[in-house]
């Protein structure tokens, strides 16, 4: 079954502070021609209690090997307030974009590709910051319908359904890893994560990070000795993802399907 672009409600997320991210973020959407409703951004660094009831401070580091930085917290409650309003929207899916997207010439006509092959997903990257190891499932058009063996982190443009949406939001609280690893456990939550490749965007901060600040200056990673536990969860996730994707039957890659 394929999706219209009516059926599709599109958010992007900008900080109020980020001006001149939100100025250049306007004018690529409307070189799109791109209906899309700006998203407030939840602030961490200006909201330190809402932060500390967010967040498993101890399972954070256990996990990510560091503490969690309060605008990582503000964007992970951002993407899941986004979630919540396309919930209460109503349409069947949502096209969530971070302030730094940049869009290709095919962007669109990559979106009206994954549209025309909704029934074959539940969460959809258009951009990455890692995609290891990616095993294909089919075509989508010109596109190649990818998962994925090795982790499929960032969060700056995804498709993602109404349903998966809603199995999503009751279990995302408290925090214990950023947004993009916790989101993208398709074999823990049991939903179909694909990337669309190649890729249609990608992401240009352009060396300044609303989270991490310039070059990652804000993160400060412990000795490795204290971060075993981040090194145990990312080494399991393999075998978990290979298990997964063999019970799903998309492991070996299945043959292709138009």
């Amino acid at each position: 079954m394929s999706a219209v672009r009516g059926d599709l409600g599109v958010w992007w997320i900008n900080l109020d502070r980020a001006e001149e991210r939100r100025r250049q973020m306007e004018e690529r959407l409307a070189r799109l021609d791109l209906d899309a409703e700006r998203f407030s951004a939840i602030d961490g660094r200006a909201a330190p209690d809402l932060v500390a009831q967010s967040l498993d401070a101890a399972a954070f580091r256990r996990n990510m090997g560091r503490a969690a930085l309060p605008a990582e917290v503000g964007c992970y409650l951002s993407h899941l307030a986004v979630w919540k309003k396309f919930l209460a929207d109503g349409r069947p899916f949502a096209l969530v974009l971070e302030d730094d997207v940049v869009f290709h010439d095919d962007f669109l006509a990559a979106l009206g590709a994954a549209l025309d092959h909704s029934d074959r997903w539940d969460m959809l990257k258009l951009n990455r910051i890692r995609a290891k190891l990616p095993v294909r499932q089919g075509r989508a058009g010109e596109w190649d319908l990818n998962a994925y063996l090795g982790p499929a982190t960032g969060f700056g443009a995804y498709l993602i359904t109404r349903d998966l949406a809603l199995r999503l939001v009751p279990r995302m609280l408290p925090m214990t890893m950023p947004v993009d690893y916790e989101a993208t456990r398709w074999w823990a939550h049991d939903f179909r994560l694909l990337g669309l490749e190649p890729f249609p965007s990608h992401v240009d901060d352009g060396g300044v990070s609303t989270i991490t600040g310039r070059n990652f200056a804000g993160v400060v990673k412990p000795p490795r000795h204290r971060r075993l536990g981040n090194y145990a969860m990312r080494a399991g996730n393999y075998p978990r993802r290979l298990w997964g994707m063999i019970r799903r039957g998309m492991f070996p890659a299945p043959k292709q399907r138009r």
